[in-house]
Order: C-alpha cells, then structure tokens, then sequence
C-alpha cells in the first residue's frame, strides 16, 4: 500500500484532464471511489482509499483530495497528523480544503496552527476567505485568548461584508466573551440584524462566565420576551449565573421553567442545575436532585463532594468520595482544597497523604498547589520541601501558580532563603510571583529588601497591583520604614493607577501607629475617602496597645466593637492596654463584659514540626504523649532563667492574678513555650527550632524566647499571626520593634 513516505505516482497530465479539473472541481463527485470516504470506520480504511487514490490519479483532482482531507481531519476520524501530511502533497489546495484543515485544528491542542494556516491561505491560496473561514480561524483565537489576531480577523470579515453571516457574528460574540472584553461582544450582539439562539447563548454564557450573573439573567429574560425559545445551553448559562448569584430562589424558578417547558435535560444540564444547588448552600435539594438523575458522571459526583466540604460536612464529603464508582484527580482536590481553604490544614495533609497511596491518581498542580497552601497554614516545612522534591522528580514545569505557592510555602515556613532561591530560578514572573516574594520579605521583616525588589519589579515592567502594595506597605510597617511607606502609598493611584482599599489603609495606619505617630494616624482616619473598615479600627487599636495610650485605644475600640459587636480580639487589645498602665480594676471589667457576651478568648495554639510529624499545643497543654518531659525541660528553663535574673513580665496577664507564684506559672503555660520546650527536647540540634503560633506572640514569651536562644544556643524561628521572629545569640531579628 502506497503511504506518504512513498513518492507520489507520476501520471501522464494531459492538457484535457488540466482543463477538467480547472473548469469543474466537482467532475469526480460521483466517483465510486469517493462514495466509500464517508463509510469509511478509521484511518487505516482511509489509508487504504487514500493509496487506491493515488494509483488511479483520482488524488490529483482538487474536489476528490479536498474530500479525503476533510475525513481524516474531522471527526469521526480525526487524524490532524495524518490530513496535514496529505495536505503538504497537494500542489495547489482548493479553499474547501484549507477550511478543513483550518477547523480541524481550531477544534485540538494546537489552535496555533489553525492561524498559521490561515496566514498561508492569504498568501497562497487563489481565492479569498469565506464564511466556512472565519468562524474557525476565530475559534482559534478565542482557543489562545489571541485578542490582537482576533481583531485583525474581525477587521477583514468586516471588509468582505461576512460579518452579516450568523455563523460569524456567533463566533465573533464568543470570541470576545472569551477574551474578557464583554463590551466588544455585546456590541456585535446588539448591532447584528440577525439572531439565533446560539447569538443569545454565547452572550449569556459570556455574562455568566466573566462574572456579570445579573446581565446574564437579565438578558435571559429579555430573550424570552423576544419570543426566542431556551434550549439546554441557554439554561446551562442561566444556572451557571444562578451560582454565582446564590440565588436560590431563581434557581429553583429556572428549574421548574426547564421541567414545564419540556427542555432537555442533558448531562451538561443536570450537572449545571446540581452545581446551582451546592453553590446556594441547599444540600438537601442538592442531594434530591442527585439522587433522582438517571446518569451521573465523575462532575456531579465531583459537585456534590464539593458541596458537602464547602459547608464543611467532610463526613458526608468522604462517603461520596468512597462511593464514586470512578475517581479522578479532581475529586480528591476538591476534599484537599475545601479542607485547606476551611482552614484544617493537618486534615488536608492527610487527604493528601492519602492520595499517594493510589497507585491509579497522580496528584496534578491543582493537587500540590492546595497542599502547598495546607504546608504554608501549619509551617510543615518538611512536607513542603517533600513537595518541591516530587515536583522536580516528575518533571512539573514551574507555573506562575506553583512558583507563587511554593515561595508562599517556603516564606512561611521560615526559610526565606530557600523562597529566594525558587524566585530567582524562574525566567518568567507574573505579578503573582513578584507579590509573593515581596511578602516574604515583609513577614520575615527584611523591609528594605522588600522595597528594593518592589523597585526591581518595576525595571522588570511589571505593573504592581493591589496585593502588592498591601505587602510593601506591611514591609515597611514592620521595619519602621515610615518615609518610604508614606512615598508609596501617596504614589499608588497617582502613579501606577491602584486606588487604595480599606487594607492598604489599615497598613498605613500600622505604619503609622508602630512609630507612635498616632497622631497622624487619626488624621489619615478621618480624611479617607471609603469607610474605615475593622482593620483600620483594629491597626489603630493594636498601636495604642504598643504605645499605652488608653483614651485612644478606648475610642478605637468602641469604633470596632459598633462594625463587629463580637469581636473578642477587640477586647483582648484594650484589656492589654489596661494591663500595661496597671488598671487591673477596668482588665476585670473587661473579662466580665466577655464572659456576660458569651465571649472566649481564642485560645493560644502553637505547633511545631519534627521529623515530618506536626505537633500541636495549647495553652496550659497536658495532652501531649510527653507532657511530662515537657514540663520537666520546662521548670529546668524556668531555673535558667532565674539565674540570670530574668523576670516575668506580668504585664501581658490578661486578669489580675494575686499570687506571685500563680502569676509566673501562667505566664509559663503560654503556648509558644511548651513547643519551645519541646524542640529543645527533639528537634536535632542542627536544625532550627521551627514554631507557628496563631496569636501575636507576647512580650514575656518574646523575651525569653531571645534568652533560651543564647542559653541553650539554639536558633528559634517563630512566626506568629503577623510576622517572623529569628532568634538566635539573645537576639531578635525584630530588633524589638514588633
């Protein structure tokens, strides 16, 4: 059998087949030969014609290889290979078959090609594009979010008078929904003469897909007006909006309109309609509807897995997981990330751990991004670096995604100079990254490092955005870089067009506030232009708390307390302030004004990790298999520190507590300390100690965190809720100004 690795036939041409095949592409169309192309199961058949072809000089006419081509390259066979290898023989192409070739490749993983061919049929082909061209050369585009060739596209269809072709004006509006510029579909929607239910479709899903649910419902009911009737797509939009809404109501509405008027509910349907029901929080319809579809696949067991550990229901999110009949990747992301994003990162480890024991699954980026992030929660470096490792062995590109998460994982963790190492290895840095990075730098308080790759960033001609300049401005409210803080938020609307938000002004105001500038800080309060929010309130508060100045702190505290009554951090701040001047009397006050509110203070946590194992302890912990040792490394501490004349500072005691002895051992029982003593106790002497505290971290347990370093010579590395602490040698990175 002839293949294409053979040389082509060489058949005598005589003038009169030329002038045939010139003058009547379709001389051949009833050829036998050409009727079996459409019977044809598979390639190796089309193969076969194709070899016989050859042999009878039936290829060399331009209607007869044009029909050959369209059947390789489109389904049922699709062979994009195979056609392109058959294209390249014909000399001189007929537009029927570039179109095909052309919409082979708009519809595969190589949308590229589709352009690139499309760029060669100008120049090579005698006649012009035609309305079976544009749409698939446009589908190209929208595959690759080419705005810029779409544009082109669109220009010359407007030129050749296509664009009053249906078919056109449809892939044009999906084009445009696809590359964000909704204005610009809506446009084309809105002046074609011609609509069909497809027109409606495209826009509505492109409303319902960029986040605009309200114009996608409202122009379902403007359709409906017009008298276009819905078909399962249009519904599918309908209900995607619907989601996006929580518009239980309407979705329930939107179901009974599909069951009245008789539309069919395909797969894709039913799993918009269960996905509506899970997104508005109604598990219960969720779980009916479930339970009464006649077909289910990996997505609506997927949905409904999903909608149980979004209401944090991960019981019943686990018994879907163990029914599913056939599980994916996706499924097992969606328990990790629900678990991570619920913020029970352990849980999500151990889902994860769990996964590598499937020997059918193989985690993807979605999978090591949300782990990366459960790692980043608990500061479990080992089984971050564990990651970072699996990473390299299987070959995983670094995507912008898992370039963030990893120097996000590595940053908090501890290891700064590991984040840095991730950053720099990477050629490609979308703001993400450079964000990351800076906020690295920030939370471990290396403030000029931070402004210096900010100013990198911008020789890199990287547009900041809002997140980074929440980061910026936390690095140099962490150092008391107090001038550049100030330069940077005046220029961020003035210069790089970001307005500032509620977050950017309560950086500003801790800015402020940790220099004791909180006369300025209340000035910057009430000139902003948007309504102080809880964290202005809470930065304020906070600055008071470190500079004792009780008649502010009272103010900001009640402003705090009127945005949200039952904030107990709002009261834990103040009562430190009392706590600080010595006003025990208004402390007690305090705690009764908590426990009357049913109010508890949340209760100091730290953990630490060793030999991959995460550790947990509470305040006043005796749960631990080695409390005793513990308390044991503890009091020998506690005897250490007394022959240095090291004493408590009671100050950070949230209640009067009379008896001096009393007074010392609650302030031993913090957290921060049992994992301290602990780490002393087993982590190996080589490696940092490594603790996670989900509170600020007190002045007492800071003190003797700096002791133990020096004492013990150990380095300590402890983040809290907002930054690191290195100890080491008696000293704190922080230099104090925490």
């Amino acid at each position: 059998m002839a293949t294409l690795n053979s040389p082509l036939i060489c058949l005598p041409r005589t003038h009169q087949l030329t002038s045939i095949t010139d003058n009547n592409y379709r001389i051949f169309a009833t050829h036998p030969t050409l009727s079996l192309i459409d019977q044809c199961p598979n390639l190796k058949h089309l193969q076969q014609i194709h070899a016989h072809m050859l042999r009878t000089g039936l290829f060399f006419d331009p209607f007869s290889s044009s029909k050959l081509i369209a059947a390789m390259a489109l389904p049922p066979v699709s062979s994009i290979e195979y056609a392109r290898k058959v294209f390249d023989q014909i000399p001189q192409p007929n537009l029927f078959t570039w179109n095909a070739l052309i919409r082979a490749y708009s519809s595969s993983n190589e949308p590229l090609q589709s352009l690139i061919l499309f760029l060669q049929l100008l120049y090579q082909c005698d006649e012009l594009p035609n309305k079976f061209t544009f749409p698939f050369v446009i589908k190209a585009a929208a595959q690759l979010s080419d705005y810029g060739m779409g544009r082109v596209v669109h220009g010359m269809a407007v030129k050749t008078a296509l664009t009053l072709d249906l078919f056109v004006v449809n892939s044009l509006i999906s084009f445009y929904a696809t590359c964000g510029r909704l204005d610009l579909a809506y446009r084309v929607f809105g002046s074609s003469s011609r609509r069909d239910v497809v027109s409606w479709n495209s826009m509505i899903t492109g409303f319902a897909k960029g986040d605009y649910p309200d114009q996608a419902l409202e122009l379902f009911q403007v359709m409906q007006a017009e008298g276009v009737a819905p078909n399962s797509v249009t519904m599918v939009g309908a209900f995607s909006a619907c989601a996006k809404k929580s518009d239980l109501e309407f979705g329930r509405w939107l179901h009974s309109y599909v069951e009245m008027n008789g539309i069919r509910k395909d797969l894709t349907l039913s799993n918009a309609m269960l996905d509506m029901y899970t997104k508005c929080g109604s598990l219960q319809d969720a779980k009916i509807f479930f339970d009464q579809m006649p077909e289910k696949d990996i997505v609506s067991w997927t949905t409904m897995l999903a909608g149980y550990a979004k209401q944090e229901d991960f019981g019943s999110a686990k018994r879907v997981l163990s029914a599913m009949p056939c599980q994916d990747i996706a499924a097992w992301n969606a328990l990790i990330s629900s678990y991570e994003q619920c913020g029970n990162p352990k849980e999500a480890l151990a889902v994860f751990r769990e996964l590598q024991l499937r020997k059918n699954l193989k985690p993807d980026v979605v999978t090591l991004v949300s782990s990366l992030a459960a790692c980043s929660q608990l500061g479990a470096l080992d089984i971050g670096e564990w990651i970072h490792m699996y990473i390299k062995k299987e070959g995983i590109k670094l995507n912008c995604h898992i370039t963030t998460s990893l120097i996000d994982m590595y940053s908090k963790c501890g290891d700064l100079e590991k984040a840095l190492e991730v950053f720099e290895s990477v050629s490609w840095r979308d703001v993400f990254v450079w964000s990351a990075m800076i906020a690295g730098f920030a939370m471990h308080g290396c403030g000029k490092d931070a402004i210096h790759l900010f100013m990198k960033m911008q020789e890199s001609k990287v547009k900041p955005n809002a997140v980074t300049f929440t980061n910026v401005l936390s690095a140099c409210s962490h150092t008391g870089l107090v001038d550049q803080g100030k330069e940077l938020f005046d220029q961020m609307e003035r210069v790089y067009g970001v307005a500032p938000g509620v977050k950017h002004y309560a950086s500003m105001i801790d800015v402020l506030g940790r220099a004791g500038k909180l006369e300025e800080a209340t000035e910057l309060i009430n000139k902003m232009p948007i309504t102080p929010g809880a964290s202005v309130w809470g930065a304020l508060l906070g600055a008071c708390r470190l500079h004792g100045n009780v008649d502010l702190a009272e103010q900001a505290c009640t402003k705090l307390l009127e945005l949200e009554p039952r904030n107990h951090g709002a009261y834990v701040l103040l009562s430190n302030v009392y706590a600080k001047v010595g006003e025990w009397n208004k402390v007690a006050s305090l705690r009764k004004l908590m426990r009357d509110a049913d109010l508890k203070k949340e209760p100091g946590c730290s953990s630490i990790e060793v030999e991959g194992t995460v550790h947990e302890f509470l305040v006043g912990d005796n749960s631990h298999q080695f409390s005793k040792e513990i308390y044991t490394k503890l009091d020998e501490i506690s005897s250490k520190l007394q022959a240095i004349g090291y004493v408590p500072n009671k100050t950070h005691l949230l209640q009067l507590i009379e008896e001096e002895e009393s007074q010392d051992h609650a302030l031993n029982l913090h957290s921060e300390k049992l994992a301290i003593a602990f780490g002393l106790i087993y982590a190996s002497p080589s490696q940092p100690i490594r603790i996670v505290k989900n509170l600020r971290v007190c002045g007492d347990c800071h003190s003797v965190a700096k002791h133990i370093s020096k004492l013990y010579n150990r380095q300590i590395i402890l983040r809290d809720r907002y930054r690191f602490h290195h100890f080491r040698n008696g000293d704190c990175s922080c230099m104090d100004y925490w």
